[in-house]
């Protein structure tokens, strides 16, 4: 057996913290198999810790996986992380709103939209996944797609109107299909 190294530890919201384990622990197993980790969930502070068995990049995977879970997407969307070429931002909405405003919930609403519309047709448009959690949106997605979706979530952010956002991503949708054409074969 390898020597375990720590490479990091994730603050997850408590409520998250059942989510991460699963039913019967397999949430946390799945991510354990897959990134060659040991996880350790500390369900009293919501630290959950790291520890590299094996390869690095996925050890280091299993992290983002973590903080997927952590905002908000359910286990099987945070497990795509350790597909090839896809990765996790987030977004602090903190960023565009003064501390004890309602803008960040104005900005949450604005960018799921009545009845979800909003956040549905940014992830159609793009093939990404998106989270509202907390003070953040979090966006699942390969590297070119997650690009287009964080601008949409931008334009959002800086007030445009949905229409504009929506058809942005229409003209966009073609050159998005090119370029991860381009990026797949050079």
């Amino acid at each position: 057996m390898k020597a375990e190294l720590e490479i990091g530890t994730v603050k997850i919201p408590k409520e998250r913290i059942p989510i991460m384990i699963g039913k019967e622990g397999q949430t946390k197993k799945v991510i354990e198999a897959l990134g060659e980790v040991k996880l350790s969930v500390d369900s009293v502070d919501g630290n959950v810790s790291v520890d590299q068995r094996g390869d690095a990049l996925k050890a280091t995977l299993s992290i983002s996986a973590v903080q997927a879970i952590a905002r908000g997407f359910n286990p099987e969307i945070a497990k795509t992380l350790f597909d090839d070429y896809m990765q996790l931002i987030v977004v602090s909405l903190r960023e565009f709103a003064k501390p004890g405003s309602r803008r960040i919930e104005e900005l949450k609403g604005r960018i799921i939209g009545r009845d979800g519309k909003t956040r549905k047709v940014i992830e159609d448009l793009t093939s990404t996944r998106i989270s509202v959690y907390g003070d953040t949106v979090s966006i699942i997605g390969d590297y070119v797609s997650i690009q287009y979706s964080r601008e949409a979530i931008g334009m959002i952010i800086a007030g445009k109107k949905h229409r504009s956002v929506y058809q942005y991503l229409e003209k966009r949708v073609k050159e998005i299909k090119f370029r991860k054409i381009e990026e797949t074969f050079g």
